[in-house]
């Protein structure tokens, strides 16, 4: 700690964590490690028979080998830590250990933001005009999309991080939740904060609501197409893929704008940490299943993979 006229700065903190060690609690545990070794074994067979197989070397599936690597690290940046806090007791973590956190998980969370509307994009794009999707969504296309969207998450993530450490911290060093997540760092900090949390507002709908209005209008003119279609089965099975696909987008755009877009007045510990789960472990173990395993050419790939290797064993 160091001494700043009355005031004793701290220069490390104590998470709290989602759990205590009551009985209830430990089994909540065991099934957040679940979901994280689901999200592991998913999002990790995923990258794998992508690169694999070369039916499934489309631009589809270009992003979705990313969302899957992003997934894969915005959960490991979550979990691994809190697991270990939980099972030895404590969990402290030093000034720096928290601003790197702070810059993994908001790079990350940002470029997913864009990766999934530039995702629903490319599907407008497939349904409606199949006959230049080829030329629209070229490999350079696709590129660029991915490294934009890994540059907008980095610069938010830098620009949040750098901000939030630069406030003075005094008194209590306990952070209320399970990561460092901004609105809970920003409790503990002993200077005003109204207008950095304006900025995290402005920076919320560049990086929140933005994307998600890209995704609803992309989808929207989806429908329009799907309503059109002469087919009652291929409109049965086009509702279908487009509602779980914005079932797992509003859950994570959802807890996200809460999470970010709420002023701190509104803010308690129990419902951030609740939230929070969603978008760091709920959305990254059923995006695998959503957007992927329940597709034929993915469970084709799967399958001739396991034959493969039966056949090689």
């Amino acid at each position: 700690m160091a001494w700043v006229g009355n005031q004793t700065l701290i220069s490390q903190f104590i998470l709290l964590g989602l759990f205590t060690h009551s009985p209830l609690h430990l089994f909540l545990f065991s099934v957040i490690v679940i979901i994280f070794l689901v999200a592991l074994s998913g999002n990790g067979l995923m990258i794998l028979l992508i690169n694999v197989n070369s039916r499934l070397h489309s631009p589809m599936y270009f992003f979705l080998s990313w969302l899957s690597l992003m997934d894969l690290m915005l959960i490991s940046t979550i979990v691994p830590r809190m697991a270990v806090d939980f099972l030895v007791g404590h969990g402290s973590i030093s000034f720096t250990g928290c601003g790197l956190q702070i810059l993994f998980f908001l790079t990350l969370l940002g470029d997913e933001c864009f990766l999934l509307a530039f995702m629903a994009y490319d599907r407008y794009v497939a349904i409606s005009k199949p006959l230049r999707y080829s030329m629209v969504m070229s490999r350079r296309v696709c590129w660029l999309m991915v490294s934009g969207s890994w540059l907008f998450g980095l610069v938010d993530g830098l620009i949040q991080a750098i901000f939030t450490l630069r406030f003075p911290f005094c008194g209590s060093q306990e952070i209320d939740h399970f990561f460092c997540e901004v609105p809970a760092v920003l409790k503990l900090a002993c200077a005003d904060t109204s207008i950095y949390e304006t900025m995290i507002y402005v920076c919320c709908i560049l990086m929140l609501l933005l994307p998600f209005s890209v995704i609803s209008a992309s989808y929207l003119r989806i429908l329009m197409v799907v309503l059109r279609m002469s087919s009652a089965e291929g409109r049965q099975k086009a509702f279908a893929t487009c509602s779980s696909h914005m079932v797992v987008v509003s859950l994570f755009y959802g807890a996200a704008i809460i999470t970010y877009m709420q002023p701190q007045a509104y803010h308690s510990s129990k419902q951030d940490k609740v939230v929070s789960a969603f978008y760091t472990m709920i959305t990254p173990m059923l995006n695998p299943l959503i957007y992927s395993l329940r597709n034929k050419e993915v469970t084709g790939a799967l399958r001739k993979l396991l034959g493969r290797c039966s056949y090689g064993g």
